[in-house]
Order: structure tokens, then sequence, then C-alpha cells
């Protein structure tokens, strides 16, 4: 009998791509779009985050972002806000944390907002 040589299963494609070693361009917040950062993932593709305009929003995870970028507790992301709903927006973009200290630079981010760090935006006074 022949031997078997194939590769069988889809267990081949499975291995992760790697592309983050990729530079893009780094996006800025246009009308109708806010820089927050993450304070809490609920699930379902939904999270709890603290704009940097001082409201907390329920924001929603895209779905071309849903599966292939993950997004943790304390990361800076890009949300879209809605026109009929001020209290949620869509998550268009998560920023990497070099590209979070670019915007912070540039002034487009607060000077106490925390990057790569566990304690987030806008949870200062429960100290006591």
């Amino acid at each position: 009998m022949p031997k078997n040589k194939g590769k069988g299963g889809k267990n081949r494609r499975r291995g992760k791509n790697e592309n983050d070693n990729e530079k893009r361009e780094l996006t800025f917040k246009e009308e109708g779009q806010e820089y927050a950062q993450v304070l809490k993932m609920l699930g379902n593709g939904r999270l709890e985050a603290q704009c940097f305009d001082g409201t907390r929003r329920l924001g929603h995870i895209r779905g071309k972002l849903r599966k292939k970028v993950w997004i943790n507790q304390g990361d800076i992301i890009l949300l879209s806000l809605r026109d009929y709903q001020d209290e949620k927006g869509d998550v268009i973009l998560k920023y990497s944390a070099d590209e979070a200290r670019s915007l912070k630079a540039y002034g487009e981010l607060p000077e106490n907002a925390k990057i790569n760090e566990t304690d987030t935006y806008g949870d200062q006074g429960d100290e006591g």
C-alpha cells in the first residue's frame, strides 16, 4: 500500500499569521469618533469604555475586528459614536501601545491617560 503523505484536515491552516511588524499609518479621530480606554470586557463582543471626553459608553466590537483583533482591559481604542444613542458606540480600531504613546505625544490623548497599565483613566477618587 502507498504511504500516506497528505497533510490531512484543516489543522495546517490554523497557524497564526504574524503581521504585527507591519507599520500602519496612525489614524486620528474624526467627527463623530472618540478615543476611549477599555474598562471592562462584557462578553458577546461588547465592552465598557471610558471615553476621553469624560463619558462612559458601551462599546460594540465590529465584525471586522471581532475574532482577529483581541481587545483587553486598559487598551486604547477608537470608538465611533452613534447619532441616535449617545451612551453606545462601535469599536473601529485598537491602538497598539506604541501608537497610543504617539497619540499622547501629538496631544490627542490627555496627559493622565495610562497606557499599557491595568489602572485606567477615570477611576480616580476611589482611594480612602
